[in-house]
Formats: C-alpha cells, structure tokens, sequence
C-alpha cells in the first residue's frame, strides 16, 4: 500500500531518530521536546510544526531539511498559510471549545456563509475565495467522521442576527443549519444572551483543542494571521476565559430554541 506524503515525512523523522541511536526520551533531551510530543508526532496522533521541524533540523545539522519538507507538504492545502498547523490540530482533536463573538465558526458554516464572509473583505480575489470555501467545507468532515471529537461551541447571540450581504434567505439557510447541527449528539452549541451585558469573551474569539494525549492547544484569530498557542500561562488564561463565558451563556436546550425562533425571523 503506498505511503501519503505525510507518512512519507513522519517515517523520516523517526529514522533520523533511529539511525542516530537515540531513543525518544534521549532525542527529546537533544530538540528540547517532551518524549511525549516525539512519540505523538511520530505516531501520527499530534502534527509536526515548524518549530518542531527546525528543532530537529538544528540538532541533528540536516540544513533545514525538515523545515522544508513541513512547508512543502502545507503548500499542498487549500487553506491559508497562516492556518494550516491549526487545521492539523484541529483534525486530530479529541474535543474542540469553540467561542465566537462575531461570526458562524467556519467547521459550522453554510457554502454561502462562508463565501458571503470572505467576499465581504474585499480583499481576495475570486480563486483565493475558492480555495477558501473549498478548504472550510472540507474541514467539516471531522464532524462526520468515524468517532468524531466532542465539540462544544459558544456564540454571542449577535452572530445570529448579524446579516451577510443583506440576504436573509442565505441567514436563514445558516441559521437552520446551526439548527441542525446542534442536535448531534456530540455537539454542543451555547448561545450568550443580550442580557449577559459586557462579559470577557468580547475581546475576541478562540478555540482550545485537546488532543489525543490529553495536552491543550489553543488558537487566535486576527484580521491577517491566526496564533496556535500552547504555552502553560496562555492555555491557562484561555481555560479561564472560556470558563467565565460558559457561565454567561444559556444552557444548551435554551439555546436550541433561540437558535429555532431566530431562524424564524429570517424570512
């Protein structure tokens, strides 16, 4: 059976390791990993960053090669530069928290949605727009998957009401949909209520991830780039904001409903 690209890579890195003598908690001591992360990335469960390739690349003097092969084999998606280590996180993630002040999160947008947003900026052309959607319809197959993550998604009501393009049949498409979606059985959508007043979650939207090993990642959104976090100290500070925000927000059988009448009012 032939090997994806992927898989290509991730056998090079453990026979770097391998040919080298060392096992993964010697060759974590020498790229200053855990032999937790080396396994996890060797075995397929977390994905090779850049930093972790350059790591690699610096202690074993490979001349960047492993950087290299990580940015040619990110050149092969859809999605923006700037997205593609999350996007890897995201796919192998055992639960996902998501908060969003301002729009549908993408893994739950409609095609028109998420092609309405991205023309809203004015700022990409027609392909980039493309190749966008493409990229976000395709990310939503961890949803239906085979034993897919636990996700549980906070949105400020706003997100329900805030139209695209003046098209209120493209919203009520979306809203439905948010309706649909939430009544899977691993899916758990919250909404903050008008009445929460200024609460912490309006600074801006983040995701945290919990992967296959139990470790926290968390992402940031901004107008040109997005951060993959995974620092003590900010997971921390993400855990906490994500906490007081769900305490603000209407149970989920609540939220169903608003969810339900606001798409009513869609017509």
């Amino acid at each position: 059976m032939s090997m994806t690209a992927a898989e290509i890579l991730l056998d090079e890195l453990r026979h770097a390791r391998m040919a080298r003598g060392l096992n993964q908690d010697d060759f974590g001591r020498l790229i200053s990993y855990s032999s937790t992360h080396v396994s996890a990335v060797e075995t397929g469960t977390r994905p090779p960053t850049s930093d972790y390739a350059t790591a690699i690349d610096k202690a074993l003097t490979t001349g960047g090669m492993f950087a290299r092969l990580v940015e040619r084999l990110a050149a092969l998606d859809t999605a923006p530069v700037w997205l593609r280590e999350w996007i890897k996180f995201e796919e192998q993630a055992r639960a996902l928290r998501w908060y969003e002040p301002a729009f549908v999160p993408g893994l739950l947008q409609t095609e028109a949605y998420a092609r309405a947003t991205l023309q809203a900026s004015g700022l990409l052309t027609t392909e980039q727009i493309s190749q966008r959607v493409r990229s976000r319809m395709e990310r939503q197959a961890v949803l239906t998957r085979d034993d897919p993550p636990h996700v549980m998604i906070v949105l400020d009501v706003a997100v329900l009401r805030r139209t695209v393009d003046d098209d209120r049949a493209l919203m009520r498409e979306q809203v439905e949909h948010l309706a649909a979606v939430a009544e899977l059985p691993h899916v758990h959508i919250h909404v903050v209520p008008d009445d929460a007043g200024l609460y912490p979650g309006l600074q801006g939207g983040f995701i945290i991830a919990t992967m296959p090993d139990g470790s926290d990642v968390g992402h940031t959104d901004y107008q040109v780039r997005s951060q993959t976090v995974s620092g003590t100290a900010e997971i921390v500070t993400l855990q906490k904001t994500w906490e007081a925000i769900l305490r603000d927000a209407l149970p989920r059988r609540s939220s169903r409903d608003v969810i339900k009448e606001t798409a009513k009012t869609w017509t």
